[in-house]
């Protein structure tokens, strides 16, 4: 089954968040599949990190070590069809190409984003839940 992940889980693994071993579980069986836009996600996720003084330069490359083992695969979305799920739902487009990403290979999303897991319920996207 495929199943689209998001940065916020990626990083939660990553980070060794409490929810990791429960993560790890739910998608254990799954072909992880993403946007390409993710890849940068996680590069601004790492560079916020960097400037709040939260982790060091070392820190971010040994969690880029483990990013490019987890098995995920990159997919194209459509950008006017993910530009028109932004206007309609008012929101960024990394969030459309997510939930434009779960529509166009018809699998359901995970994501710790409250916000981003009801706006994919309201496109009636299948959302795999995380006890946090």
């Amino acid at each position: 089954m495929d199943l689209v992940v998001d940065a916020s889980v990626i990083i939660a693994v990553i980070a060794n968040e409490p929810t990791k071993s429960q993560l790890i579980t739910l998608t254990r069986k799954t072909n992880l599949i993403a946007p390409t836009s993710i890849h940068w996600e996680i590069g601004n996720a790492f560079s916020a990190m960097l400037k709040q003084n939260r982790i060091t330069l070392f820190q971010a490359r040994q969690a880029l070590q483990a990013y490019r083992h987890i098995p995920l695969r990159f997919v194209e979305v459509e950008l006017d069809e993910s530009l028109k799920i932004a206007a309609e739902l008012n929101i960024y487009a990394y969030d459309a190409y997510l939930i434009r990403c779960a529509l166009r290979y018809n699998a359901p999303l995970i994501s710790l984003d409250k916000s981003l897991r009801h706006l994919a319920e309201s496109k009636n996207i299948r959302i795999i839940e995380v006890n946090a």
